[in-house]
């Protein structure tokens, strides 16, 4: 398809509206959809479209028999509408918040599952007892691909729990912060006699770039034979004798009873836990105050 550039009209900007209906034709996959959606005719979602195409000079979406899927450069128009949309509220619940002394509006929190299980919950506590009125939303993010981080950098969540190898460079113009660092340790039945000897148990989110060097080489690990869910799945399933596993110590907090968990030794590899946020982002009130009570959280468990 021929690439088709508009000229932008001077001075002329996207209102709030025109991009929560561009949002909207997005999550509907149609201009029928979205009109549906915003009680609007097909019409004048389409016109309202062509209006915003020509204020940002560039095609914003495909039009087709079967949806509206967008360009390039809608995609790029999509992540900027929902971090600007997502200031304007921010901007409106903290100067509200300011007034009366006092921090609520929704914070959207992207975790991966592990720390969503054992990291969140006391944080959220704490978080709860200082500023009732915050309202924590709790997506919870499989890391593969883009996984937590790309939630931010797409504007989907203000604050992302993550885990980020040291040689993995963080998406462009997101802020990181390290929350935690743990060994990875070997997991295996209580009691049984050659553990080395058992399948390999491991979970799609696993074999990270912070473990592959030490991974390959152990000659006395085999192949994983046996692919679980995610990382609980795997510590029931060594607690059922069906294998062993390499996991990190954050897995293995209330691990069952029927697991041996022992130390791989001094170059064990280690997993890097940390919070991500947009610049714009790490300015909100209410992500502030969750990184603090996440650290928090996390000093209360390094001393037990």
């Amino acid at each position: 398809m021929a690439v088709v550039r508009l000229g932008p009209v001077a001075d002329s900007y996207p209102s709030p509206h025109e991009l929560r209906l561009l949002l909207a034709v997005e999550r509907t996959g149609s201009f029928t959809g979205a009109a549906e959606e915003l009680g609007l005719t097909q019409s004048a979602v389409s016109h309202a479209v062509r209006t915003i195409e020509r204020k940002i000079g560039a095609v914003l979406f495909e039009r087709g028999r079967t949806g509206s899927g967008p360009t390039d450069a809608g995609e790029r128009a999509l992540v900027h509408a929902r971090h600007i949309l997502r200031q304007y509220e921010v901007l409106q619940v903290e100067a509200r918040g300011a007034a009366n002394g006092r921090i609520g509006g929704p914070l959207r929190i992207a975790a991966f599952r592990t720390a969503a299980l054992h990291l969140l919950p006391a944080a959220l506590d704490r978080l709860a007892s200082r500023h009732p009125e915050l309202s924590p939303q709790v997506s919870i993010v499989r890391e593969l691909g883009r996984g937590p981080m790309g939630e931010v950098a797409d504007g989907r969540a203000d604050v992302a729990v993550a885990t980020l190898p040291e040689d993995v460079v963080p998406e462009p113009g997101l802020l990181v912060g390290e929350l935690l660092r743990e060994p990875y340790l070997f997991v295996y039945p209580t009691g049984h006699p050659a553990p080395r000897t058992l399948p390999l148990i491991d979970w799609d989110e696993n074999c990270s770039a912070a473990t592959l060097g030490w991974w390959s080489s152990q000659d006395w690990l085999p192949p994983a034979k046996i692919t679980a869910a995610d990382d609980g799945v795997v510590l029931q399933m060594v607690a059922q004798g069906l294998g062993m596993a390499i996991l990190p110590k954050l897995s293995l907090t209330n691990a069952p009873a029927g697991v041996t968990i022992t130390q791989l030794g001094d170059q064990a590899p280690t997993r890097r836990t940390v919070h991500l946020t947009s610049r714009a982002g790490a300015h909100s009130l209410g992500v502030r105050e969750l990184v603090h009570a996440l650290r928090a959280t996390r000093d209360e468990q390094l001393t037990r």
